[in-house]
């Protein structure tokens, strides 16, 4: 089956939608579209849905942000340009801060107005048979993003009526529970499992993805029995499998929404609108590989301490990070008025931290670069399509790795060690294709250094070791080397108050319930 995810009417959402006072309260439009006139058909209903998963709205939080708070401020990149994560000095003034809350907001208002149509369209006579499921869509979004809130400032608002706020005219909106939050995630992702097909296309969300983002919500809470017993039926459906190309799942367009993917952000590559395309090559892509079509200047780098982290013979290295000797014989990159970084690549591309720079050598702070999403080049340089900072693969936010290893850590639970063989079977399937022997036991230790090393560079590892709680985040933290070669960093200002972010300054100007204490949501 194709397995390109076909977008359309992407504008939707801008007839539905327009500003408001509060930057994460998205209201709908008083005037235009009404739901007499449209969502007649599936095919409109599910346009308007495609929004949901687009680059468009996730883009301020999956370029850069993701980065500096899901893997620099847990260790795993190295950076000159987000050094308050790298170090935790982070201030409500941080310009990630604020562009992962807005992006998120805004999503929520998407899928909240979306929500709020679609019933109405249902009320007025629609057809549930289509309407049904997108709802169930957009609660599945909205409870993912939800549970990503939690997780990255614990108390957060809580919004689900952006029309009825708005002309209340009341936006004193408090910050509700973390507890809460958590709580109303995992209500959206049990309405989204109910009301999600069993399969769709490839792309497209079904209730197994459902049941895999409430495995790993069960998970953070440490709801061991409802996170095996979720993580299990993914597995036992027989839809998932690991595939055998790891490194091209994050950099191939052909491997967009493959059979390891429960939910992908879908790129397409393009340059306008701007945003659509995958916009992390040039953030990782090693600065000796900027050509007149990829752009390329390392501002995350893999830092020293990921690197320690590998095992002997771990194909994962090699698949997610460029060291000296790494090497690609289909990039051929060129420059103009370069005679010896030319003759150096016209063979191949050669990761070299001898040669000077002009001969095609690159030295940085770790001796090292990312891979993982940097899909080369450009076309006419042997590797993927690239339009300067824009490439067409997935942002993979859910994988059937994942589930497996959350599936192993829940059998596991609170003991110290476990050989039961199932839990052993999902962990060794995942060190398996990374080229590694099977375990014959394991601990929550080695559960979170598979996490580590399978999900390095995606946005995740910050949130496994929050969930450890402050003393043990606090050990792990304090171990780490955060530095560069010449100049090892190590973590002593860690206290409980840095577990969350702050919220955004801005916000809080504009609304000063959000720097008071949380309230509950639920009465």
């Amino acid at each position: 089956m194709k397995r390109n995810f076909i977008y359309a009417a992407l504008m939707t959402p801008v007839m539905l939608l327009s500003s408001c006072k509060e930057s994460f309260i998205d209201r709908p439009s008083l005037s235009g579209t009404t739901t007499g006139n449209y969502y007649n058909n599936a095919d409109e209903v599910r346009g308007a849905t495609s929004t949901l998963y687009s680059g468009l709205p996730w883009r301020n939080f999956e370029s850069r942000a993701q980065d500096a708070i899901g893997d620099v401020m847990s260790g795993n990149m190295f950076t000159y340009t987000d050094v308050e994560y790298l170090n935790f000095t982070v201030s409500s003034a941080s310009e990630r801060i604020g562009a992962a809350w807005g992006a998120f907001y805004k999503i929520i208002g998407y899928a909240n107005v979306m929500i709020k149509t679609f019933e109405e369209k249902k009320a007025a006579g629609g057809g549930a048979s289509y309407l049904d499921p997108a709802i169930a869509e957009c609660h599945f979004v909205r409870g993912m993003v939800y549970f990503y809130i939690a997780r990255t400032w614990g108390a957060a608002p809580i919004i689900t009526d952006p029309g009825a706020t708005a002309l209340s005219g009341n936006f004193n909106i408090p910050r509700y529970l973390q507890k809460d939050v958590l709580r109303f995630a995992l209500e959206e992702l049990k309405l989204a499992e109910a009301g999600l097909p069993e399969s769709d296309v490839p792309g497209r969300l079904t209730k197994y993805t459902a049941k895999g983002m409430m495995a790993k919500l069960y998970l953070y809470q440490k709801d061991y029995a409802n996170a095996k017993t979720k993580a299990q039926e993914v597995i036992s459906s027989g839809k998932y499998m690991l595939v055998d190309d790891y490194y091209g799942m994050f950099t191939k367009m052909s491997m967009n929404n493959n059979a390891e993917t429960l939910f992908s952000i879908q790129h397409q590559l393009a340059q306008d609108p701007w945003g659509t395309g995958n916009i992390k090559n040039p953030d990782r892509g090693a600065s000796n590989l900027r050509t007149a079509e990829a752009d390329a200047w390392e501002m995350y780098v893999p830092s020293l301490d990921l690197l320690k982290e590998y095992e002997f013979g771990d194909l994962r290295r090699r698949w997610s990070v460029m060291e000296h000797g790494w090497t690609n014989a289909g990039w051929k990159p060129q420059r103009v008025n370069a005679p010896k970084y030319n003759e150096f690549m016209a063979n191949g591309f050669k990761y070299d931290t001898l040669q000077p720079a002009d001969a095609g050598g690159n030295l940085n702070a770790t001796r090292s670069n990312i891979a993982k999403y940097f899909a080369g080049p450009g076309k006419s340089f042997g590797g993927e399509s690239v339009l300067g900072q824009n490439s067409g693969n997935n942002v993979v936010l859910l994988r059937y790795a994942d589930i497996l290893l959350i599936y192993a850590e829940a059998v596991l639970g609170t003991n110290a060690s476990t050989n039961e063989a199932s839990a052993l079977d999902a962990v060794n399937k995942v060190r398996k294709r990374a080229g590694l022997g099977p375990k014959t036991s394991f601990t929550l230790d080695d559960i979170l250094h598979e996490r580590r090393v399978e999900f390095a560079f995606e946005g995740d590892y910050w949130y496994d070791i929050q969930r450890q709680g402050f003393a043990k985040a606090k050990a792990m933290i304090a171990r780490q080397n955060r530095g560069s070669v010449n100049a090892p960093n190590y973590i002593t200002n860690f206290t409980e108050d840095k577990m969350y972010l702050p919220i955004p300054a801005g916000e809080i100007v504009q609304d000063p319930e959000l720097g008071k204490e949380p309230v509950p949501y639920y009465k």
